[in-house]
């Protein structure tokens, strides 16, 4: 079938999942509350057709055009060729959508990529299941989440031990049919909209936890499959008033598995540790954060273009404090570029054939999430009252009010009062709504704790052979400088 239009995408939610709103079971293609990221989703499908050059390519196996987040990259042309439809992924909505259908795509592709590791296998029949299912996931252009978080609710023992040992998902049974699990998982965003859910290793397992090393690939809809919704923060109202939270509210969901049957041909791992220790943490900066800085770079990009149209709106574009706001937004996009740039120029094989980004591009998970904190801040500092004065696009039709804003609510350098308003509309919505905070907390966790990467990097620079440069200057600091130079 190849890349899907929208309208197919909406009519295969219509599939009986189990999705729960409130304390209402929901059908989430046609509930009301839902039906603006339902679109904004569906949009998404109809964005890869209209800007295919970058997006699609033809399928190696079909010839039917394809997402090419699905390229499994084995050259510095595929790593091009990525950069490419990833920027052009996240121009659809400024890069606020964290987890469009190309995130897991991605992450699947990089990890049938490294043949190498599946090598560990106690059967070829599980890399021949994961290749088959990755393969099928791209014919069909499906919309995968992935939940990979354990179910831990007290922190002070270990994420599988006491209170936390039932709650995350196991395997319970093996039958003929399939695999067996029961438990919950944590956070699936996109999950109530998407097609099917990815279970895959986040964290590596101790040995004598191997019920809960496992791997598979399940319809939304499967029976016991249960989806809990948070609360939605998309709203019910035109894009020009609230053009985030009218389309983007891409939703999270705590996803139970309560006895599910998982059939075994979608079964990747089963209880083998080494394998299921090494499968993400063996593709996951070099692959996988190739789309996600990418998406951060156009986020950046954009905020650093808002911050600096509510400056000259303001007046406020000649003041030294302010200039010196701006010019940090424009730092962190600079250096999230460079990192990017520096990490493709130096790509190489990873095993098996997998040509990934230098693992340098891992360093961004140490500061990315502080500088998306900070964006939003500046936007509230630059800001200000201003964020709330802010009328309807309705508003300014009114016979009787619309030219009362317009002479009372301008903006400076001779903008007109529409404009104002529609632009910090937008910064509202990007920094301060309900989706705009929600987004925040996104780009705080998605990518795990921030000091465990900050750890990650130490351990693998020590490993890698950073240091000694210290010890090297002692030593010329006791040896007479005649010995060091010569007679």
């Amino acid at each position: 079938m190849g890349a899907r239009r929208g309208h197919q995408y909406v009519q295969g939610l219509n599939d009986g999942r189990e999705v729960w709103y409130g304390d209402e079971r929901i059908n989430i293609a046609d509930h009301p509350h839902f039906a603006g990221s339902v679109q904004g989703m569906a949009d998404y499908f109809d964005y890869q057709w209209e800007h295919s050059e970058d997006c699609l390519f033809p399928s190696p196996s079909s010839g039917d055009p394809i997402s090419v987040s699905h390229v499994r990259p084995g050259s510095a042309e595929d790593i091009e060729l990525r950069h490419r439809a990833f920027d052009r992924f996240a121009r659809y909505s400024c890069g606020m959508l964290g987890r469009t259908p190309d995130y897991v795509n991605v992450v699947l592709a990089g990890h049938v990529s490294r043949t190498d590791l599946w090598e560990q296998a106690s059967s070829p029949v599980f890399y021949e299941r994961i290749s088959g299912y990755q393969k099928y996931v791209a014919e069909n252009d499906l919309a995968l989440t992935h939940t990979i978080v354990h179910a831990t609710i007290d922190k002070s023992i270990g994420e599988l031990d006491g209170a936390n040992a039932d709650l995350t998902l196991q395997v319970t049974d093996r039958t003929e049919e399939g695999l067996v699990v029961r438990g919950a998982k944590m956070l699936a965003t996109l999950g109530p909209i998407a097609d099917e859910i990815y279970v895959y290793p986040a964290t590596p397992i101790k040995p004598g936890y191997e019920k809960y090393a496992i791997s598979f690939a399940v319809p939304v809809n499967t029976p016991g499959v249960v989806v809990v919704c948070r609360d939605h923060y998309g709203v019910d109202q035109p894009v020009v008033d609230r053009p985030f939270s009218s389309r983007f509210d891409e939703q999270d969901g705590v996803v139970i598995f309560d006895n599910v049957t998982v059939p075994w041909d979608r079964v990747f791992i089963d209880g083998e540790l080494d394998l299921y220790n090494s499968v993400n943490q063996g593709t996951a900066t070099g692959n996988t954060q190739q789309q996600t800085a990418l998406r951060a770079a156009v986020k950046l990009e954009f905020a650093y273009d808002l911050l600096s149209e509510m400056a000259r709106i303001t007046g406020q574009d000649t003041r030294p404090d302010v200039i010196t706001l701006l010019g940090e937004v424009h730092s962190y996009l600079v250096m999230t570029r460079s990192v990017i740039d520096h990490a493709e120029q130096r790509a190489h094989d990873w095993g098996g054939g997998a040509y990934f980004l230098h693992d340098d591009i891992g360093v961004l998970r140490t500061i990315m999430p502080e500088w998306m904190v900070r964006v939003n801040e500046i936007i509230k500092t630059i800001g200000s009252h201003y964020l709330l004065a802010t009328p309807t696009a309705a508003a300014f039709d009114d016979p009787r009010l619309g030219p009362l804003l317009e002479r009372y609510l301008p903006g400076a350098r001779e903008v007109d009062a529409r404009e104002r308003a529609m632009l910090f509309r937008t910064a509202w919505d990007f920094a301060g709504s309900a989706l705009g905070s929600r987004i925040e907390l996104y780009e705080r966790f998605y990518l795990g704790s921030i000091g465990r990467a900050r750890m990650l990097e130490h351990v693998k620079a020590q490993r890698n052979g950073a240091g000694g440069t210290v010890k090297e200057f002692l030593r010329q600091s006791t040896v007479p400088v005649a010995s060091l130079v010569g007679d």
